[in-house]
């Protein structure tokens, strides 16, 4: 090596070890599924800049493992809870979503979805136990950590954040109805026109519209207040929300490409899109299959890693229907093959669904609508056919149907011609590539990337150790304090002084003149 090119290495190697030196102690909450996809870039980006982080993981994750070869620590803890038990909670979700949820009243829908949320929050609280009660607290107590981060689809940290005074970072796509981030973060919501996450509602609403909402909100408010407000009561004498409450950043998985424009906060930060990045090369087989689609270009179709089957009527429907069109589609499907399986279409256990998105031949992605998908189809400007199947998946398709990048299948319902229909005008109407444009044009179009701005707001936590004074007041504040209802009720009764006085007054004066002028009369006569 080059006298000059190994002092350049050396300096560098100086460089790294001193960013080492100076970086923070990061502890990580848990989570699972695509919240931990979305959450692995923050910390790898995390580690890059020279920072520690620790992962706390459950002996019974479905998603994370901690034997595997890993730049950051995992922390296990044993669990009460054995394996077999996540996954028949998540077997019965999904079977509930797919083949039961559209027959079914809304107020079946939502008996039946607090019995699976309550059967799921029992687990993840003795998750919490489990961990709280064992000897994981008392080594992260010498853990000498600079910071918690986490999302809080599982509760616990902010316990944890809490008992070991850590300021709390949060990353988060959404709660149902916004709950946790207007009742705990304060964050403004007007059900007027800012929809509750999962409403399928747009910011575009009529009356009937906004009473929705309006009872969306409500009944969404009560079930949070009902199922978590006491959870932490037998640690400490608190409520979930009060802690949540104290969080310093709440990072956001949207940007305003997919979500619709509403008030926020100093300490709200929208950073949807972390995970995005250029695509890369394809491997040669996919590669020369890409290709042999010639002008007609090809189809990425997915429904994620929770759907690995399904019927064999809804599968040989949906296989006919892409045998119809010219393009070569891709489809991610471990499950029983087609019968109606045409040329045109390749099944594939995985593929890399990013580096097909972005490539030039790509005309419309087939997805299920998870948050993750389609910021990859907005980052390389794709159009969508959306197949939700369940959670977030149908209101995050509503969005870009009404940003115009998308059309909306039912799962259940639809028929070959129907999807047919819809592939076709999502490839062949103008409309719907440049709108997947435009929302491409708008993300890429910021002062800073979504994965660095996140990176910036959890070391400018750390730097500053908090960031409470980027949050309001209102924490401080009681309900009827928030809403100035105190207020109205002076205001009121001053009011109302005001016009008794005024009454009394003038009945008095008429009593007074009325007395006069018949003293005089008498006198006269």
């Amino acid at each position: 090596m080059k006298p000059g090119r190994c002092l350049c290495v050396c300096v560098l190697l100086v460089l790294s070890m001193a960013g080492n030196g100076n970086g923070g102690n990061i502890l990580v909450w848990f989570t699972e599924g695509s919240h931990w996809i979305n959450l692995k870039p923050v910390l790898e980006a995390l580690i890059d800049r020279g920072h520690q982080v620790t992962v706390l993981v459950p002996s019974s994750s479905l998603f994370m493992n901690a034997s595997e070869p890993s730049r950051f620590h995992y922390e296990p803890f044993n669990s009460s809870v054995p394996l077999e038990v996540w996954e028949e909670i998540i077997e019965e979700f999904i079977h509930f979503s797919i083949y039961e949820m559209d027959y079914l009243s809304y107020i079946q829908i939502h008996i039946k979805f607090l019995e699976i949320a309550k059967k799921e929050v029992k687990f993840t609280l003795q998750h919490l136990d489990s961990m709280v009660r064992s000897d994981t607290m008392a080594r992260l107590r010498e853990g000498k950590f600079d910071l918690m981060l986490a999302d809080p689809i599982y509760p616990g940290s902010e316990l944890v954040a809490e008992v070991l005074d850590l300021p709390l970072v949060y990353t988060l796509r959404f709660s149902i109805a916004h709950t946790w981030e207007r009742l705990c973060g304060q964050l403004p919501a007007p059900p007027s026109y800012v929809p509750g996450a999962m409403s399928k509602l747009t910011d575009k609403m009529d009356f009937m519209d906004r009473l929705w909402n309006f009872l969306f909100y409500a009944s969404q408010d009560m079930f949070a207040y009902h199922g978590k407000t006491s959870h932490f009561l037998q640690w400490k004498p608190t409520s979930a929300c009060e802690l949540m409450g104290k969080a310093e950043i709440w990072l956001i998985r949207t940007y305003w490409d997919f979500d619709f424009p509403r008030p926020f906060l100093p300490n709200f930060k929208f950073v949807g899109g972390i995970h995005c990045k250029p695509a890369k090369p394809l491997p040669e087989d996919l590669e020369e299959f890409v290709q042999s689609s010639g002008d007609a270009g090809i189809v990425v179709f997915t429904l994620g890693t929770m759907v690995t089957n399904m019927t064999a009527e809804r599968r040989d429907m949906i296989a006919s229907a892409l045998a119809q069109i010219p393009q070569k589609v891709l489809w991610r499907y471990s499950g029983e093959k087609p019968k109606t399986l045409g040329a045109n279409t390749k099944l594939y256990d995985w593929i890399p669904q990013n580096d097909l998105l972005g490539h030039p031949k790509t005309r419309a992605f087939i997805t299920h609508g998870g948050t993750n998908g389609i910021y990859e189809a907005i980052y390389h400007g794709v159009p969508m056919v959306g197949i939700p199947m369940f959670a977030d998946q149908p209101d995050n398709m509503v969005h870009m149907k009404a940003k115009g990048a998308a059309l909306i299948m039912e799962f259940n319902f639809m028929e070959t011609e129907d999807l047919v229909k819809a592939l076709k005008a999502v490839i062949n109407e103008p409309s719907y590539k440049e709108n997947a444009m435009r929302l491409s044009r708008i993300h890429h179009d910021r002062p800073i990337k979504p994965l660095d701005e996140a990176v910036f707001w959890v070391e400018f936590t750390m730097r500053n150790k908090g960031a409470k004074h980027l949050r309001v007041q209102t924490h401080e504040l009681t309900w009827y304090q928030y809403h100035s209802l105190d207020v109205f009720a002076f205001l009121l009764a001053v009011t109302l002084f005001i016009t008794v006085l005024f009454i009394k007054t003038c009945s008095f004066c008429i009593r007074r003149c009325c007395c006069r002028k018949g003293k005089t009369k008498t006198k006269a006569e």
